[in-house]
């Protein structure tokens, strides 16, 4: 049986040409449009303001949403939710919410898998099996924006019940999007950036471009190509070492772009762009967070416009790559700062959920 097509993978301009071969005006289009991506349905019943025909049709030949939740993990402290998407194909994908005082930010994935292979990464471990489709991407930041949406209402109905709804207060909102979940963005680019059009478009989801975070492992190709895009989105390497032998060891791809030549593809994003660039580092114990390490990042990261997220790694089970301690964490950042690097220690988040990335699916598999 063929699957239908999700309306998420349609443009405003092919889903109007889809409705008018139908026989619908073309304002229906801006109405399904608004459903969907300002209103957040997830079935075109709830389209109230359309013909009946026309929303059965729409259920029947373009459904909006293509993920079913195969599992859903919140930690003990209710800052951080975790699913487990199913997709059509029966794939699964996984995106996290992270809850924050002042911002709240999903972590979406582009691939089922990766072919990146970084040892200490689960999803990496588990390998690849297909790109993610634009609407897919799409789909998982639609599900937090109505997870949150959802709370809204019931604190809401909790405060008063008889009162009306009023627009999402600043804890409510999705405000932040990081490209960081499984799959390497760059090795499904058109993808990735179809659907983070459709993200920043202020007809669609409206997401501020600077409130996006593209990360990558550094494919050199991809940086370049990023770029000369318009949106004005955040770029964000995956470094975890800054000499070539500990790197290989650690992304294998490294082997194939050593650092100089992601470096190069970097100060020519700087550049072009004249953006600042984030620089992950993932602390492992004994691999790579000694002062010596740090001493050497520092170095080779001098005089660029960049900031150093320093995170303490998210270990998966019988692995030998487990996170730095958090006296190690804190002198490996002094001394980046020392010399004028900066660099935070990012918050370790969900923890009792396997939130790193590809845990989960990989203990669902299992």
């Amino acid at each position: 049986m063929i699957q239908p097509t999700s309306l998420l993978e349609l443009t405003k301009t092919e889903l109007t040409a889809r409705l008018a071969a139908w026989g619908a005006p073309r304002y229906r289009a801006d109405q399904v449009w608004e459903w969907v991506y300002k209103k957040l349905a997830t079935d075109a019943a709830e389209m109230t303001n359309l013909p009946v025909a026309l929303r059965e049709q729409l259920a029947a030949e373009l459904p909006i949403t293509p993920l079913t939740v195969a599992a859903e993990r919140r930690s003990q402290d209710n800052q951080t939710i975790k699913w487990l998407f199913r997709l059509p194909d029966g794939q699964t994908i996984e995106t996290v919410l992270m809850l924050y005082d002042q911002r709240q930010t999903v972590c979406i994935s582009t691939q089922v898998g990766c072919a990146m292979g970084c040892v200490f990464c689960a999803t990496g471990q588990a390998g690849l099996a297909r790109n993610l489709s634009a609407g897919e991407i799409v789909a998982q930041v639609l599900a937090a924006a109505r997870w949150l949406a959802g709370r809204q209402e019931t604190a809401d109905a909790a405060h008063d019940q008889s009162a009306q709804p009023g627009p999402a207060s600043a804890n409510q909102r999705l405000t932040n999007i990081v490209v960081m979940g499984m799959g390497e963005p760059f090795a499904n680019y058109e993808r990735t950036w179809a659907a983070l059009r459709t993200l920043t478009d202020p007809q669609a989801f409206g997401l501020g471009a600077r409130h996006i975070t593209v990360s990558t492992v550094g494919l050199p190709q991809g940086i370049r190509k990023m770029a000369e895009e318009p949106l004005q989105l955040n770029l964000a390497v995956s470094l975890h070492a800054a000499n070539d032998t500990l790197r290989t060891q650690l992304v294998p791809i490294n082997h194939r772009y050593p650092i100089a030549e992601v470096m190069a593809a970097v100060r020519d994003y700087i550049g072009r762009t004249k953006r600042r660039v984030t620089f992950e580092y993932a602390l492992m114990h004994r691999i790579n967070d000694s002062p010596a390490h740090a001493r050497e990042l520092s170095g080779l990261l001098k005089g660029l416009l960049c900031h150093v997220n320093l995170i303490p790694l998210n270990p998966v089970a019988e692995s030998p790559y487990q996170p730095a301690t958090p006296e190690n964490a804190a002198a490996f950042q002094q001394i980046l700062a020392a010399r004028g690097i900066p660099a935070t220690v990012r918050l370790r988040r969900g923890l009792d959920i396997d939130a790193g990335c590809g845990q989960l699916r990989r203990r669902m598999n299992n």
